[in-house]
């Protein structure tokens, strides 16, 4: 299972950069609400974006990706191996959006980190 890995981190960095595509587009957007009358504009607003667009494109390929790795690996292996994209995540919240990582965030990393590296000795 362990010679998967790579095609596993490959389709959950993907999901990661779809996060974080998503997370920039909304970001140029704004608040909105939901309400009837709003619908088409935000509907136009999310669909011309680029960022929204790109996030959507690699959700897309990572879906590709992760049927590719279920067709190969347990899923009780390949699931828990979802978590590295919070730690990806975490990071690039941290590091493109100035997002606050207090000690208990970091904390929560850590242990992350630690539960993947258990996953990936039993495999």
């Amino acid at each position: 299972m362990n010679k998967f890995i790579p095609l596993i981190v490959f389709g959950v960095l993907l999901n990661a950069c779809a996060q974080i595509a998503l997370k920039q587009g909304m970001r140029v957007i704004g608040i909105f609400s939901f309400s009837v009358e709003n619908i088409l504009p935000i509907l136009i607003k999310v669909s011309t974006n680029p960022f929204i667009l790109a996030g959507l494109v690699c959700y897309a390929i990572s879906v590709i990706v992760w049927l590719m790795v279920l067709s190969r690996v347990e899923v009780s292996f390949a699931y828990p191996l979802l978590s590295i994209g919070y730690i990806v995540t975490a990071f690039a919240g941290y590091l493109f959006f100035n997002e606050n990582m207090g000690y208990a965030r970091w904390a929560g990393v850590l242990i992350i980190c630690l539960g993947v590296y258990l996953i990936t000795k039993t495999g």
